[in-house]
């Protein structure tokens, strides 16, 4: 009899989530624009829309809290996180921040000194295109045809295109400023890029003069990806790999309510000590002293015990295989996804399980409605909502390459029997999809717009080609 191992950990505290009535969770739909974003975290019963800050911290971080230093300069939590980056990452120069698209703004608003310039990356997500895009730069997505294949079973769908990235270097290298790459690629499925494509970007980069950057919010689950499916790969230690890929790297932004295991904080390195002054100086104006970053010290020793923690094989053995499983559940239950899983989310094909939905009218929010109007499960858009523009000469939609769902699976948080719920209201939804309606959006900012756009639910195909202009700037 064959068996998997269980969760690495004991459970000591728990959180009482409950189940709202099905009329309760339609109210607060309606009240809310049908977005997730206006749901009360409380009347979620199962809460899939990010990994990002929702992971449940470890007793050795929740000790690190309480020897937080609060104090204003020079705290003791900074120089244990200086510590671990120069361990973990190889970095000597850092900055802290509160969360990572600080670390994109101090960056972008710093690189991009004329409007046209380009920032290449294999998918950039929602916070880093806009910091680029706020700054008059332009988000140039460059992953792998594979990666835009729902179905293709690419170990590595996370890939740059390196024949595309060669052409931009060659025909537009005054116009780029820096060269990014997503470990792992969140809006493309959560996928992961390979050793030696990290190495030939790199190679690229100092061939033209160009610093690459890697956005390193999920790095160790894209360390573990490369030990477990590259060649020559297996005997390596994921902390070794994990030094490897960064001494590839000019410097990184992070996240670390992601792989840093934390509930917020991030930071920026880079070995440009002339950039590091620069960046450091905005970082005064608008976060704090440099060895705070807009951050208590508690939460800077969580962030330096969690970078540590996550190198721990055992927990991203379990936390990668968690995630393919619910995954399979999926399958089985005849729930097209986004193959092969990533490490931290299952990524739902929304054109196909609902086609007879319009890209217009957002079959992947309209399947984030279901999903809460059915179960109280929230996950959160990938599509056209978020990655969709506005022709700026017809206004109408150009939709996003992918319509998906995002199904966020926090670390250390749902046992496997959550996830089955999942996978059973997913299974139900599939029953009845042809009765989903599609969605208008009645209001939208023209920056992130997802994060407070507003809907109404429409019969589909109804005013599809008139319906896209309306959409408030």
């Amino acid at each position: 009899m064959s068996r998997s191992l269980p969760e690495p950990w004991r459970v000591k505290v728990v959180e009482k989530i409950q189940l709202l009535p099905r009329d309760e969770r339609e109210r607060l739909l309606v009240k809310g624009g049908f977005s997730l974003f206006q749901i009360p975290s409380e009347a979620v019963f199962i809460d899939l829309f990010t990994d990002s800050g929702t992971s449940a911290m470890s007793d050795w971080q929740w000790a690190g809290m309480m020897q937080g230093d609060e104090a204003y300069a020079g705290a003791r939590n900074f120089f244990h996180l200086q510590e671990t980056i120069q361990d973990v990452f190889g970095f000597s120069h850092f900055l802290p921040v509160h969360q990572g698209r600080v670390a994109e703004n101090l960056l972008f608003s710093t690189l991009l000194t004329r409007p046209g310039m380009i920032i290449p990356n294999n998918c950039h997500f929602d916070t880093t295109r806009a910091n680029i895009e706020v700054n008059g730069g332009t988000a140039l997505d460059l992953v792998i045809s594979e990666g835009r294949d729902a179905q293709n079973l690419h170990p590595f769908k996370g890939n740059m295109d390196l024949v595309r990235l060669l052409q931009l270097f060659e025909e537009r290298g005054d116009d780029v400023p820096a060269c990014m790459l997503t470990l792992t690629n969140n809006s493309g499925g959560g996928q992961p890029v390979s050793l030696s494509n990290i190495r030939a970007v790199s190679a690229l980069c100092r061939e033209f003069g160009i610093p690459f950057y890697i956005d390193a919010c999920r790095f160790a689950e894209n360390a573990w990806f490369i030990k477990q499916r590259e060649l020559g790969q297996g005997h390596r230690s994921v902390a070794e790999i994990v030094r490897e890929i960064f001494g590839f790297a000019d410097g990184c932004t992070m996240s670390a309510k992601k792989d840093g295991l934390a509930n917020i904080g991030g930071f920026l390195a880079t070995r440009n000590e002339e950039l590091l002054e620069v960046l450091k100086q905005k970082l005064i104006v608008i976060e704090g002293f440099p060895t705070y970053g807009g951050l208590a010290g508690r939460d800077l020793e969580a962030v330096a015990r969690g970078l540590r923690e996550v190198l721990d094989e055992n927990y991203l053995r379990f936390r990668v295989s968690q995630v393919e499983q619910f995954g399979a559940m999926l399958t089985a239950a005849g729930i097209p996804i986004m193959q092969p899983t990533g490490g931290h989310a299952v990524y739902i094909d929304a054109r196909k399980l609902l086609p007879h939905i319009p890209q217009q009218q957002f079959p992947a929010q309209a399947l984030s409605v279901a999903l809460y109007r059915e179960g109280g499960i929230r996950g959160v858009e990938i599509g056209s909502v978020m990655f969709g523009k506005d022709d700026p000469v017809t206004g109408e939609l150009i939709p996003a390459p992918m319509e998906l769902i995002r199904l966020a699976v926090p670390r250390r948080v749902f046992t496997n029997s959550h996830l089955e719920y999942v996978a059973g209201v997913l299974e139900d939804i599939r029953a009845q999809r042809h009765t989903l309606k599609g969605m208008r959006m009645t209001f939208a900012p023209k920056v992130l717009r997802h994060f407070s756009a507003r809907f109404e639910e429409v019969e589909v195909g109804v005013g599809v080609e008139v319906e896209e202009t309306a959409v408030a700037a």
